[in-house]
């Protein structure tokens, strides 16, 4: 009984040692969450995982290459492209990708910092045959709200803002977005997708960071906008001179209104009182025809009298109350 005993402990310390040994190996291993593997062995692909769990291989001969399941990300370079219109701008990228087949993407790149180069490669080539395709305005614009904004201002109801609008727009022709940069980035994706299949990858969206002009570009550019502005501002200069000179205009009609029913005003006045005056003399004459003779006598001799420095005669009618003892002859 002893000796069966034994040689059960010694059976249970070989299992032990051997389990210990074989763990010490290494057959095990494990795959994370956002993770996925390639198992090869003596360089060739024997098995992938995608999945998160506990996995066997065969030590020593199987080795195990783990990718990233989760979206990556690739920040091109900046490239300088022509437009269609042949004018050179500095077009910055950044893209999404995913590895859908592990090993496809072995058999391509093994490292991913082969993936990276080639990607971007393609990448880059995708975004330049779309934007040498595409007018300037596609690229930089993603809708046609500055003709929105125009049409608006063409159909305000303020007569000001108007007129300025059509100062302002006389000369501009803006082009109308067809596509926008939101369909050319689809478009870069689309034919980038068409290159990447092969290498297991899937490229989610490629979209422009930055797009800058070129700097020849640039002071063009810039030249366009200061004679914009000018323009905008010799509008509003205009415009207000207008309306300066039609206010002072308004300003010299009522002017010349008002100046007119007053003179109206005064002459009716001054007309009614020399008609009062004329009834009240010709009442005080009818009183007295001798005194109101005389009164306007010495009115006359007062205004006449002055500008005279000498009298050559007093034998007219004229004198009879200035000289005659009797006052009148």
């Amino acid at each position: 009984m002893a000796k069966a005993m034994k040689k059960f402990i010694s059976a249970i310390v070989t299992i032990v040692i051997l389990l210990v040994i074989f763990l010490f190996l290494g057959p095990l291993y494990i795959v994370n969450e956002g993770e996925q593997v390639v198992v090869t062995r003596f360089g060739s692909i024997v098995n992938t995982h995608t999945e998160a769990g506990l996995y066997l291989k065969a030590p020593f001969v199987d080795q195990v290459t783990t990718y990233p399941k989760l979206v990556l990300s690739l920040d091109g370079d900046p490239q300088r492209i022509p437009t269609k219109e042949n004018q050179y701008i500095i077009v910055d990228t950044t893209s999404r990708w995913v590895i859908e087949n592990p090993a496809l993407f072995y058999q391509n790149f093994t490292t991913l910092n082969n993936a990276y180069n080639k990607l971007s490669d393609i990448v880059d080539s995708s975004t330049r045959t779309v934007i040498t395709q595409n007018r300037l305005s596609e690229i930089v614009r993603s809708s046609n709200i500055i003709n929105d904004a125009k049409n608006e201002a063409d159909s305000a109801t303020d007569e000001d803002t108007r007129e300025i609008a059509e100062l302002v727009n006389v000369n501009t022709v803006n082009e109308v977005v067809t596509k926008g940069r939101r369909e050319l980035s689809r478009q870069m994706t689309e034919a980038a997708n068409r290159l990447v299949p092969e290498y297991g990858i899937k490229i989610i969206d490629i979209l422009p960071r930055q797009v800058k002009y070129s700097d020849e570009l640039t002071d063009s550019v810039y030249s366009k906008m200061i004679k914009e502005r000018n323009q905008i501002a010799q509008a509003y200069r205009s415009n207000g001179e207008g309306k300066k000179a039609e206010w002072l205009g308004k300003l010299e009609n009522k002017k010349q209104t008002i100046s007119s029913e007053a003179y109206k005003k005064s002459e009716e006045i001054k007309g009614n009182a020399d008609a009062e005056a004329a009834r009240i003399y010709a009442d005080s004459y009818n009183k007295d025809p001798e005194f109101y003779t005389f009164w306007k006598s010495m009115e006359s001799y007062k205004k006449t009298m002055k500008a005279n420095s000498a009298t050559y005669s007093t034998g007219m009618d004229y004198f009879d109350y200035l000289y005659s003892p009797d006052g009148k002859r």
